[in-house]
């Protein structure tokens, strides 16, 4: 047997189970109805800033990173996705909008790496999520910590090109970098002790 092959349940199976027997429509809803509050989670993520230091934080990359792990790749990526055409029709649901634009101009701007980013980290953490990596603290602070490199390696990419590469690094990494360590930790205790919780109800 190849183990490589083998799955785990996502919390949000966990949570909400999608019957095998249920009906191609409920399962459809089902997954519209997460992949609609995961945007709406990340939105409201968007607009929240928290003071720190040397740059506010917002804690949207923490939430792509959960949502991807806790939905697995196919929902997870469906949900950033969806995210993603909410803005591109316009719907001020990126950090900064409408005040700095809205819509596809917005999205190719100086965050549309980091937007990118989003749906591909989103992904790994739900393909590493199915193979047990939201389970224990050291694989999700790896899994957190390599999701985390995707969305900021896209965005100082795409940065790059409209700046030049050392100011890319310059302000879109190294101010972020401390607010990227505290979510990474963050989320390497939340995870697991969610699935703690998921598996006390169980018992």
């Amino acid at each position: 047997m190849n183990t490589a092959t083998l799955t785990h349940p996502t919390l949000a199976a966990m949570l909400w189970p999608s019957h095998t027997q249920a009906s191609m429509g409920a399962r459809l809803l089902r997954a519209l109805v997460l992949a609609v509050a995961g945007s709406v989670l990340l939105t409201l993520s968007a607009k929240t800033q928290i003071p720190m230091w040397p740059v506010p934080m917002t804690m949207q990359t923490f939430v792509v990173l959960v949502i991807g792990a806790a939905c697995g790749w196919r929902l997870g990526g469906a949900t950033l996705l969806i995210y993603l055409a909410e803005g591109a029709l316009g719907l001020p649901v990126f950090a900064n909008t409408p005040e700095r634009g809205v819509g596809l101009a917005y999205m190719m701007g100086s965050t549309g790496g980091y937007l990118a980013g989003f749906v591909v980290s989103a992904m790994l953490l739900g393909w590493l999520a199915e193979r047990g990596w939201d389970r224990g603290v050291i694989r999700t602070l790896v899994a957190m910590t390599l999701g985390t490199a995707i969305i900021f390696g896209f965005g100082v990419a795409w940065l790059s090109t409209l700046i030049g590469i050392e100011a890319a690094v310059a302000q879109g990494l190294t101010p972020f970098l401390a607010g990227a360590a505290l979510k990474i930790v963050l989320a390497a205790a939340v995870l697991p002790m969610a699935w703690a919780l998921v598996g006390r109800r169980a018992g």
